[in-house]
């Protein structure tokens, strides 16, 4: 699996791969992913430790957090760092029944203390009847405050994070257009700006988000606005609920010492086409969170992608090509742009507001000789970006009238994400890459001129992978 600049599990099948626990401590980033594996004759999962100084470059560490030390499989949860300092992790405990929390031993992370059950009870001291599943931890006025995940998460609340009080509901209400049935799995909640911002998933549709202001009175979240991250592709069951149709999936985020949210994401079932999860482990590439003046979620790729870059390709004025008058099933691009000559790079496109308005117009990237790849279509018509086969919602018209379009693509030999406007986000495989380098441009029913088109090689960030690949220390127990 030659990806060069993605997060990507050195092993073999590792399934699920949900990213958790992410810190910044002392200088150094650790994040750990979840690892299926034998234990005792039956599959359990433990947490797997990694590394970066720079949340690119990363090094693997022994596994501490496994069923050998814990007694039970290790399910999803966050960081979060105690009012003395120490490092700690909530998380869901298989087959314990039960919510967990473990505490460091050292800021290295090397060592845990054993891990405990989060007990909650009621006001009156009884204990609460709650859902125990896939749970967050995060203090607000020196208060520590925990949610359990399911369709309506309850709220707890702690001073010494030993004694849990349920509080209620956590959610003042829930937002138009969340189905019912739909979980709140994987939670991760954080001041974003001047609010407060929800990342989770709901298990049969993907990633997605709330965004609204904490009522500290009522303890409670109020959500404002409710958007997702991940788009179905038109192979995948409109439904869901029987088949997995998340490409983007379990989000995990930390913050910076600069002040920046970070997130990934699970890409769970890219390269699957039968509702089934993939059996690779890979992590989106890390973006960075931050709200708009109208308190819209806007989005970029890691600023830190750019360091990576060499081998400048630049052309300004670009001629997309005579218009076509139609789109063919497999669109099939009208005019050659560029090479890049490169299973790893970052092209750059930026086209003009009035140039992109009400145009239908694309790319075909990693094209072959004849102009056949995967599409990236803007389409005027439905106010959508196709990447492949997958759609997600944006249109051009709604910009500001003095915005001109940015496009940012990441080939990584299989692997493509779009970033459009710090806006959106789309991401897809495309198995037939290999020396397939070229990118193309189409236009429909009238000529589209790109501004600037600019490309860059991608420098590897795979060394310490590489090394755990053939020095496998994070292989956990299995007896």
């Amino acid at each position: 699996m030659p990806l060069h600049f993605h997060l990507y599990h050195p092993g073999g099948p590792s399934l699920p791969g949900d990213p958790n626990a992410a810190f910044w401590v002392d200088g150094v980033y650790h994040l750990h992913y979840i690892l299926a594996h034998p234990w005792r004759g039956q599959e359990s999962f433990s947490f797997v430790h990694i590394t970066s100084p720079d949340l690119l470059h990363w090094t693997w560490h022994p596994t501490t957090l496994q069923p050998a030390f814990t007694g039970h499989g290790m399910f999803s949860g966050t960081g979060f760092v105690t009012h003395d300092g120490q490092p700690a992790i909530i998380y869901h405990g298989q087959g314990s029944g039960r919510n967990q929390i473990v505490l460091a031993t050292d800021r290295q992370l090397t060592g845990w203390h054993p891990p405990y059950p989060v007990d909650v009870r009621q006001p009156d001291g009884s204990v609460a009847d709650i859902t125990h599943w896939d749970p967050d931890c995060f203090v607000i006025d020196g208060t520590y405050y925990a949610i359990s995940g399911g369709e309506s998460p309850p709220l707890l609340t702690s001073h010494d994070l030993r004694t849990w009080t349920h509080v209620g509901p956590f959610l003042a209400h829930d937002l138009p257009d969340v189905a019912y049935g739909e979980d709140i799995s994987c939670p991760n909640f954080f001041r974003i700006g001047d609010k407060w911002m929800l990342l989770c998933i709901s298990h049969h549709i993907g990633c997605r988000y709330y965004i609204g202001d904490w009522d500290a009175a009522n303890k409670q979240f109020v959500p404002q606005q409710h958007g997702r991250l991940n788009w179905r592709r038109d192979e995948q069951s409109l439904f869901g609920m029987q088949q997995w149709r998340v490409d983007f999936f379990a989000p995990e985020s930390v913050l910076t010492p600069d002040g920046r949210r970070i997130m990934w994401a699970w890409l769970a079932t890219l390269g699957r086409h039968d509702g089934t999860m993939d059996t690779r482990t890979i992590q989106s590439l890390p973006r960075e969170l931050w709200l708009a003046d109208d308190h819209t979620l806007h989005m970029a790729p890691l600023r830190e992608l750019a360091t990576l870059r060499h081998n400048q390709i630049t052309h300004n004025d670009v001629d997309m090509g005579a218009p076509q008058t139609n789109l063919a099933r497999t669109p099939v691009g009208t005019q050659h742009l560029v090479d890049y000559a490169s299973e790893a790079v970052e092209i750059r496109i930026c086209v003009a507001h009035q140039q992109a308005l009400r145009k239908l117009f694309g790319f075909v990237v990693c094209a072959d000789a004849h102009g056949q790849g995967l599409p990236l279509i803007f389409r005027p018509e439905t106010s959508t970006i196709r990447l492949g086969s997958a759609e997600a919602p944006f249109a051009v018209a709604q910009l500001p009238i003095d915005e001109d379009i940015e496009i940012r693509i990441f080939v990584d030999a299989f692997l493509v994400e779009v970033f459009v406007n710090n806006r959106q986000h789309l991401v897809a495989e495309y198995p037939a890459y290999a020396g397939h380098t070229a990118l193309y441009g189409i236009t429909v029913g009238a000529p589209t001129q790109l501004k600037s088109l600019e490309v860059w090689q991608m420098s590897a960030t795979t060394q310490g992978h590489d090394v755990a690949q053939h020095t496998p220390v994070w292989q956990p127990r299995v007896d």
